[in-house]
């Protein structure tokens, strides 16, 4: 166990000047928080997307051309696609550009979003239109809850499905739920980027059409699948639709740095439309709250991190990161007790009760 200290995780610090791209894009943006997001955009626009394009010339050839590929590939895995999708993450729940300039919101999903296995606006439609509207309860196609989760089977099912019919539930969830603009959204974008990859590998390169789309493509929806495990692994039975118990925060990683902090789930659960920048100052701001409620903040460990020890049922080492707020708990072998029971399996019949408000 931890006990917590301080937070070290990215704060708005305002520039004491600004150079000729922030004045530029200041003027087209709606919050300047969000400045480092136009960094970002122009890494991958001059060095990544260009870099995809030139895989897909004939001037590369033989073992040149795949190592090429190859370091196309791990540079963008290990620099910008858990960036770029914590970026579109971030842009779906607040528009990043003015109204006057609203078309250039349509960049990052319809644009940028293919290079890193984001079929165009899937992504908004599955986590705004129905992952906050059902809060990894029964209705959320993408809940953890009716599956084991320290268990790899389990895990590999729940990716399973998502792959293989992700996208019919999530059209089906729509249709049940009398959202048509959300249906013709997600088949409009899967349709559109599965075409594609169909024409470029035919037309064009099979090769560079399994690197620059493919791969990503697998690629990213393990890690969000994973990642959205390792959020929704914690589920408490006595109130699962409370967002203190059916999620987590991870405080003091790298990865908040690389992924404008994205691992207050908590806190984001609570308030949705809140700016990345402000969710360390919550947490401080109501950790009495969190103690109170129960809820499991870890340090200096990802979701990814939490998503590996389960699959090795190493509640020991979950325990160590595991922050003891409020002095909840006595011993490790009290903290690896509670986790181990928030990780259990929801029968499909399940009723709870809600805690009163």
């Amino acid at each position: 166990m931890r006990t917590f200290s301080s937070i070290n995780d990215p704060v708005f610090v305002k520039k004491q000047s600004y150079n000729f791209i922030d004045r530029f894009f200041l003027e087209r943006i709606r919050d300047e928080r969000d400045l480092p997001f136009v960094y970002l955009k122009l890494k991958i626009l001059f060095f990544h997307i260009p870099f995809a394009i030139f895989l897909f010339t004939p001037v590369l050839t033989g073992w040149v051309w795949w190592v090429a590929a190859l370091a196309w590939f791990l540079v963008g895995a290990v620099l910008f696609i858990g960036a770029f999708t914590l970026m579109l993450h971030n842009t779906s729940h607040r528009k990043f550009y003015k109204q006057k300039y609203d078309w250039m919101n349509y960049m990052i999903p319809w644009v940028f979003g293919p290079f890193f296995g984001q079929s165009p606006e899937t992504y908004f439609g599955h986590h705004i239109g129905m992952h906050h509207s059902e809060n990894n309860l029964k209705d959320d196609r993408s809940s953890t809850m009716y599956y084991q989760r320290d268990s790899l089977i389990d895990f590999f099912k729940y990716y399973g499905s998502f792959i293989a019919i992700g996208i019919i539930e999530l059209v089906d969830y729509f249709k049940s739920k009398n959202k048509p603009k959300f249906v013709k959204m997600v088949i409009r974008g899967e349709f559109t980027f599965v075409l594609l990859m169909i024409l470029l590998a035919v037309f064009v390169s099979w090769k560079a059409t399994l690197v620059v789309f493919a791969l990503p493509f697998f690629g990213s929806r393990f890690g969000m699948m994973a990642g959205n495990w390792g959020q929704h692994a914690f589920v408490d039975r006595r109130d699962p639709a409370n967002n203190y118990l059916n999620s987590i925060t991870c405080i003091n990683h790298p990865y908040n740095k690389m992924c404008w902090n994205d691992g207050y789930h908590i806190g984001h659960h609570l308030r949705p439309h809140m700016h990345w920048t402000d969710m360390p100052g919550e947490l401080l701001k109501n950790k009495d709250k969190y103690a109170a409620n129960d809820a499991i903040v870890f340090e200096n460990i990802d979701f990814t991190g939490v998503w590996f020890l389960l699959m090795r049922k190493r509640y020991d080492k979950l325990a160590s990161h595991f922050v003891n707020l409020g002095d909840r708990y006595k011993s490790d072998e009290e903290v690896m007790k509670m986790l181990r029971s928030r990780t259990q399996k929801y029968e499909s019949d399940y009723v709870y009760t809600p805690t009163p408000a």
